[in-house]
């Protein structure tokens, strides 16, 4: 069905266009361009076209956009009359609901004299399609149930999720399960479970959300919207993989070819390994290597860095850094590239050796008040221990510890003139003394 669909595309691109070649047997007719669709019959093409875009022909997209500025033409100029036909009345709507002008919409709702359109579709539609649709979700929501039966109900569904989601997300989810029962296999479809898989998502229904997962992936997986659903599966296994049934996520991810397996797997890897989820991390990798065609490819190093960094936390980190450090950076991105570099930096800390003696710790034993310190020093001096300073030998400027350095800025902060602070010190001074001069009354024992 999905071939014959697309063999048809050009034949209705010439019908629209007015090039179509007349019939060889055909009696001599008026030309194409002298015909007038009737609305409803370009709205089928509209719609045609639309379904064989997310069904995996993204060629066409171009004649998505042209069909529309036609119908939007033949709307604006179609005769009054035209919409006593209740079929061009729901044609104008649809097409205000999927992607057509607004300002058409209002154009027809001024010439309607006779009142084919219904004024509250019109009116909530209008504030819709202006973003203030938070404000009569309620009242879109009765309209859809309303017009359930009719042909506009599936985008009228889908209207209503979209602008209940902030308020009753239980509601939204049912209107996207009607739209997508009431118009399978369609662009309306796709959207409302790409919308009911970002909602769930962000709601940490994780159950909910790998259910439409899995309904995405078997039936909308060519769409040219995919890469948004691609986004939010990883988020979703990064995010709750401890809740998720894992042979329900392995299935979904069976439905995929493999480069797309090999695809999510390897951004699993460097989501779970940005947020310390190593063992997702090295899990993901694994399974991306295993998929990658060669040792030396884009996406086995890729692999390499992502697993490299959740292992680097184990005991085999100089192993780790060497694999990591011998990855040829034009196999990374930039964005790559900077997480290298963060997770050599990272590694280095962890395999530099702690400095015998640092100045903080001269800093402890300086104020060490339990006489250990001062007798470890004298010790020291009386043995002669190379440590002992030469009193012959030219001073050096001290080095200051990290504490001071880390306290320096502050200090440098505390001396600027500030009259809030002046006062809070002269305060506290005060009370110091007022505290002074109780003690000093008191009876000397």
């Amino acid at each position: 069905m999905r071939s014959r669909r697309l063999l048809y595309l050009p034949l209705l691109v010439a019908a629209l266009s007015g090039t179509a070649p007349p019939l060889a047997a055909a009696p001599a007719a008026a030309p194409v361009d002298d015909i007038e669709l009737a609305p409803y019959k370009m709205l089928r093409s509209l719609q045609f076209v639309q379904d064989a875009v997310v069904l995996g022909d993204h060629s066409a997209g171009e004649m998505q956009r042209f069909i529309l500025g036609t119908l939007d033409d033949r709307l604006r100029s179609a005769d009054a009359s035209v919409f006593e036909d209740p079929r061009n009345v729901d044609a104008a709507f649809i097409y205000a609901m999927s992607g057509g002008n607004p300002k058409t919409l209002d154009l027809l709702l001024s010439r309607d004299v006779d009142g084919n359109f219904d004024s509250r579709i019109a009116d909530l539609l209008g504030r819709y399609l202006s973003g203030k649709g938070t404000l009569v979700a309620k009242s879109l929501g009765e309209l859809a149930t309303e017009y359930r039966q009719t042909k506009i109900a599936p985008y009228l569904s889908l209207v209503a999720a979209n602008v209940l989601i902030g308020r009753d997300l239980d509601k939204a989810l049912k209107f996207y399960d009607w739209a997508r029962l009431l118009s399978p296999g369609t662009l309306v479809e796709e959207a409302a479970l790409r919308r009911s898989l970002a909602v769930t998502v962000e709601a940490d229904r994780s159950a909910d959300a790998l259910k439409y997962a899995s309904l995405y992936v078997r039936r909308f997986l060519h769409s040219p919207y995919a890469s948004q659903f691609a986004d939010l599966f990883v988020t979703l296994i990064v995010k709750h993989f401890d809740d998720l049934d894992h042979q329900r996520v392995l299935d979904t991810l069976t439905f995929m070819d493999v480069e797309r397996r090999r695809e999510v797997y390897l951004r699993v890897a460097r989501q779970a390994a940005i947020d310390g989820k190593n063992e997702l991390a090295r899990l993901a990798a694994d399974n991306a290597k295993a998929l990658a065609g060669t040792a030396d490819d884009n996406e086995g190093a890729l692999a390499d860095l992502y697993g490299g960094m959740a292992n680097i936390p184990t005991e085999d980190v100089a192993a780790v850094m060497q694999r990591i450090a011998s990855i040829p950076p034009e196999m990374l991105t930039p964005s790559d590239r900077a997480l290298r570099s963060a997770a050599e930096a990272i590694a280095r800390e962890v395999l530099r050796s702690p400095e015998p003696k640092s100045s903080a710790q001269g800093d402890a034993l300086s104020n060490d008040t339990s006489g250990q310190g001062a007798s470890v020093s004298e010790a020291d001096v009386s043995a002669g221990q190379p440590g002992q300073q030469d009193p012959s030998a030219p001073s050096e400027p001290s080095k200051p510890s990290p504490v001071q350095e880390a306290q320096a800025p502050v200090a440098a902060a505390l001396k600027q003139d500030d009259p809030a602070f002046s006062a809070f010190v002269e305060q506290g001074r005060s009370r110091l003394e007022a505290i002074d001069g109780l003690l000093d009354e008191e009876p000397n024992p």
